[in-house]
């Protein structure tokens, strides 16, 4: 039988190396807020002759928009990004671009002020925060029959808040490289990520229920080994699946959901990592009250059933 739970230590060592390079990406790096979450105005145009974006930069530094943030879309598109402004600075902004460059056609315009991006952030994190204690709560209930059965949500947590940290640090590099911007559809997206981890997870811990009800063995490390040997097919079955439907969506949707779809990627992926690798053996460390082993190199193997 596949020793997974024997071979924690390369697991957990992997986890810190992935833990670390995130921790070390969202300082270098931070994360960059969009509109949403920091306010100001977006303005989306295109121009019926070819503009060059270094040309557009230094005509809005011109028009009193030095910080103008500019993404082009397309050949003749422009996503433009500014501090909030008003619907006859608008205007008058463009009237200024025609003027140098020529017809012009907007497509999109919002704005966000700061107390409404203020309000959208702190809910973002409430949000975030409330799923976390009811995930805890309610795993700690599903499985109140076990003995110890907060370790259950607290593992769980642990494994997610894992996730949560890979994604935010690679879309650190990705705002630091690219200049990606956190919005609501990347929060949207570690929602779905929180939801679909933990999913994972409790699959997982389900059928190490049952195969200590059945009385499988009286080791538990071969209880949880046998566990996740049965369900592993299941899990990454289901990721692979789950994996199809975000490229087709990356693809062929479009930048209007990009962030969610790539948060979702990250998330696929090291949320089966955690729930197969992670989650469990923590279980098994603290169930044998073992810390000082958790990294111990060669365990013992586990026995066959």
């Amino acid at each position: 039988m596949t020793d997974i739970v024997g071979k924690r230590f390369w697991f957990f060592v992997a986890s810190g190396v992935i833990i670390l390079f995130s921790i070390i990406s969202l300082s270098s790096f931070g994360l960059k807020p969009g509109i949403e979450l920091s306010s100001g105005s977006m303005l989306t145009v295109s121009f019926e002759q070819t503009v060059v974006k270094s040309d557009l930069k230094e005509e809005l530094a011109s028009a009193g928009y030095p910080g103008a943030l500019i993404q082009q879309t397309g050949e003749d598109g422009f996503l433009i990004r500014t501090e909030e402004i008003s619907g006859e600075s608008k205007a008058t902004l463009e009237n200024t671009l025609q003027d140098r460059f020529g017809a012009i056609t907007e497509s999109e315009f919002y704005s966000v002020s700061p107390m409404v991006a203020s309000e959208t952030a702190r809910n973002a994190g409430i949000a975030i925060a409330v799923a976390a204690v009811g995930i805890l709560l309610y795993i700690t209930w599903a499985f109140r029959r076990m003995p110890n059965p907060f370790r259950y949500g607290t593992c769980a947590l642990i494994a997610l808040g894992h996730d949560i940290l890979v994604a935010l640090g690679i879309f650190a590099v990705l705002g630091g490289v690219f200049g990606w911007e956190i919005n609501l559809m990347f929060i949207t997206g570690i929602l779905a990520v929180v939801g679909y981890s933990v999913n994972n997870t409790v699959v997982v811990f389900d059928r190490i229920r049952e195969n200590l009800s059945r009385k499988v063995s009286a080791d538990f490390k071969t209880v949880v080994n046998n566990s996740l040997v049965e369900t592993l097919s299941r899990s990454l079955n289901t990721s692979l699946t789950t994996l199809f439907v975000i490229l087709a969506l990356l693809l062929f949707v479009g930048a209007s959901i990009q962030n969610f779809a790539v948060v979702m990627l990250i998330g696929v992926i090291a949320g089966t990592f955690s729930s197969v690798c992670i989650a469990p053996n923590l279980l098994v460390a603290w169930e044998e009250g073992k810390w000082s082993n958790l990294f111990k190199r060669n365990p013992q193997p586990v026995k066959e059933s």
